[in-house]
């Protein structure tokens, strides 16, 4: 039984925080890939709602004090019941509350998985200000000239927080310290929509419900999240539609459809 298989056959319950904004395309890309979404964010439930959950997803799009502490309160119960937890840094950079509220969730909470653009990883591991915020900085950009430089950036990143590294954009880089890949599915018009990012967290911690290869887990969740990109793009009407079509397209690839169009490097 394959992993995505595995999803929809024992459909693990997947509890997120997450941000307002894109909560609804999050619970349906869940959905989509045969999982159960679960959303809360008060400090009162969530200990016990992580208690009985496959899986955490903590992203920090729309952010308050009272969101960062109901996180730490749900990450550590995650880590005391040992299930997978996803870290979705939106924006961090783009302002001292979100630097704050990483690095306390760094030193309180361990993850399995950070999932953010390449500016989001280097801005949470430099606890670095940028003026880019939710977007990859220009100096960002990848280039066959620095991919290898960020590569090793990432690498290095991965072994000192412990953690899988998903660095997403036009390549999309998944790496554990050792062992790196390379994801070519996808394309630009995704970054055109909110909640693309959002929905690839949401999957990332589907597949690690039922996979504890947590970098097999994820990379195919991002390479899945890109296909269904590409499908959608296909029929592409417009940016409304688009997101809709992502979502279609998420419910409908078979294993099939996967498996041949898999675009995924291993270095």
């Amino acid at each position: 039984m394959n992993i995505y298989q595995k999803v929809k056959s024992k459909k693990p319950l997947v509890y997120s925080i997450t941000n307002y904004v894109t909560v609804n395309d999050v619970a349906n890309a869940i959905l989509s890939v045969g999982a159960a979404p679960l959303m809360a964010d008060d400090e009162e439930e969530v200990a016990q709602i992580a208690s009985f959950s496959s899986s955490l997803v903590i992203n920090i799009g729309t952010l308050n004090k009272r969101v960062i502490k109901s996180s730490i309160i749900a990450g550590k119960q995650a880590n005391e019941v040992n299930i997978p937890v996803v870290l979705d840094p939106v924006g961090v950079g783009a302002s001292s509350l979100r630097n704050e509220a990483v690095k306390k969730l760094l030193k309180k909470v361990k993850f399995t998985v950070i999932k953010g653009n390449i500016t989001e990883i280097k801005a949470l591991y430099l606890q670095k200000q940028t003026t880019s915020g939710v977007d990859v900085s220009s100096d960002d950009k990848l280039t066959t000239d620095n991919l290898e430089d960020t590569i090793s950036l990432l690498k290095k990143i991965s072994i000192e927080l412990d953690t899988i590294i998903a660095a997403t954009g036009e390549i999309d880089i998944i790496t554990d310290g050792v062992k790196t890949n390379l994801c070519y599915n996808g394309n630009e018009k995704m970054s055109l929509i909110t909640g693309t990012g959002c929905m690839s967290a949401g999957i990332i911690a589907s597949f690690c419900s039922v996979d504890k290869n947590y970098l097999d887990a994820t990379t195919k969740a991002i390479s899945l999240m890109g296909q269904a990109g590409d499908i959608a793009l296909e029929k592409y009407r417009g940016l409304g539609s688009f997101r809709v079509d992502i979502i279609d397209a998420l419910s409908n690839i078979t294993d099939e459809e996967i498996k041949d169009n898999a675009n995924i490097k291993t270095l």
